[in-house]
């Protein structure tokens, strides 16, 4: 009896089942720049990078942008155009053995008269001995390198990488671009969702956009199981539909990340620039992104002596109840007391001279050493001490006309007299840098006078 005939699957049935299973964000990635949502700057008509791609003269470079802005539809896109093999890589999944295969594969090819664009994901997640195996490569052609990251390319890339690579900065998605592409998804019979005869309002779209929070890719996703549920719902992508999809959304927060000190920055230059709103704004954006509260009670008391200083004593004191708050409340109910205290850091008076002050003092120490006690301020404990000279001619101030010996010198011999606060007039400073001033003249006159 004859071995039963082994059966070959039709290639064509397969790809057609397997594009169903891809996700709805992968069916829809653009084929053409021009199908491309965002990005406008970088890839204008006429633009550097545009003719480059249009032109099929593309070089070496890093995609700096957040999620789902279009770094992986691009590099896609750098192939096409330059009718180039098209290889990616994630930094997170892939080892150096499997990046040596990959290039060893590109060169064979390059051998054979074809370009490869090597695409590498997350690329900062790669060290500098496996970022260092790319660079032949990319000198000899080999390659066309793509690396894409979220993180800020001059920190996390090794110098030798950047200076082989060009660095494009993509941008979020705004939600007006983001729309777009929701309707072409629904339009699209094809690859999309036109053929299920959804019905969906355009604030439904507008809503979905929001949730994305400038990801693309986060808008298709949602969008798709919405339309699953809707499925079963007559077709209609309702509010309830919405709610259901949307309840668990979150905003786009990277802890420790570029996004995260961009966050912190903004809250710290508000607080400094008396827009207590906008401080409150930015600090609820970092609570709901996941930021340690803790760590933004730390931050606010920084803002308290460094921004605020003497112009309110008050301010310190109450970053240290309010950071002693949330310790004893906890979240979310601590979190009003960080609040409260953006608010007031925000509204008060704002001095730096402390701070100045400091950082003068500091730069003195460095510059001149170690330098002696002038004898006349030393601790004079013993017998020994005080016939060496120590604590000699040294003026008891309570004893002073107005409490204060005007003709004796607080700072080493070798230095002279320094002035390193200088109060502000604002605030409690107001009230100190007159004191000050006055003060400063009369030890001048008497120093003058001894003279």
């Amino acid at each position: 009896m004859p071995a039963p005939r082994k059966q070959t699957p039709n290639p064509h049935l397969l790809d057609a089942g397997s594009e169903a299973l891809r996700p709805l964000a992968e069916r829809m990635r653009p084929r053409t720049l021009e199908d491309m949502v965002g990005q406008r700057r970088l890839l204008a008509p006429g633009s550097a990078l545009r003719r480059a791609v249009e032109g099929g003269h593309v070089h070496s470079m890093i995609l700096w942008g957040p999620p789902g802005c279009g770094k992986t539809t691009l590099a896609l896109l750098l192939a096409r155009y330059a009718d180039a093999e098209f290889v990616a890589i994630s930094a997170v999944l892939s080892g150096l053995p499997q990046v040596r295969e990959v290039l060893a594969e590109a060169q064979a090819r390059f051998e054979a008269g074809r370009r490869t664009v090597l695409f590498v994901d997350e690329v900062h997640r790669f060290n500098k001995a496996q970022q260092d195996a790319f660079l032949p490569h990319i000198e000899r052609g080999t390659i066309l390198f793509v690396g894409a990251t979220t993180e800020n390319p001059s920190f996390e890339l090794n110098s030798a990488l950047l200076s082989r690579c060009r660095v494009h900065v993509l941008e979020a998605v705004s939600a007006e671009d983001i729309v777009v592409a929701l309707r072409h998804a629904l339009d699209d019979s094809e690859r999309g969702l036109g053929a299920r005869g959804l019905t969906v309002a355009d604030a439904a779209l507008r809503e979905i956009a929001g949730a994305a929070d400038g990801d693309v890719r986060r808008a298709l996703t949602l969008l798709e199981i919405a339309a699953e549920i809707a499925e079963g719902e007559g077709g209609e992508i309702s509010e309830q539909t919405l709610h259901q999809v949307l309840a668990d959304r979150t905003r786009r927060f990277d802890k420790g990340g570029d996004q995260f000190y961009d966050q912190i920055s903004a809250l710290h230059k508000c607080v400094r620039s008396s827009n207590p709103d906008a401080a409150l704004y930015w600090l609820a954006r970092m609570l709901d992104g996941g930021a340690d509260p803790a760590y933004l009670a730390r931050r606010l008391t920084r803002m308290a002596v460094e921004d605020i200083g003497l112009a309110d004593p008050r301010a310190l004191q109450m970053a240290i109840e309010s950071w002693d708050a949330y310790d004893r409340l906890g979240s979310p109910e601590g979190e009003l007391a960080l609040a409260q205290l953006t608010l007031y850091l925000a509204s008060t008076a704002k001095s730096n001279a402390a701070y100045r002050a400091y950082n003068t003092a500091r730069a003195d120490v460095e510059a001149h050493g170690t330098q002696d006690v002038p004898l006349h301020i030393r601790n004079a404990p013993t017998k020994l001490m005080k016939s060496l000279g120590y604590g000699k001619d040294y003026q008891y101030d309570h004893d002073a006309d107005g409490g204060i010996a005007l003709d004796q010198t607080g700072f080493p011999d070798a230095m002279g007299e320094r002035i390193y606060y200088e109060p502000v007039p604002r605030g409690m400073e107001l009230k100190l840098k007159e004191k000050l001033d006055a003060l400063r003249a009369a030890r001048e006159q008497a120093r003058k006078g001894r003279g």
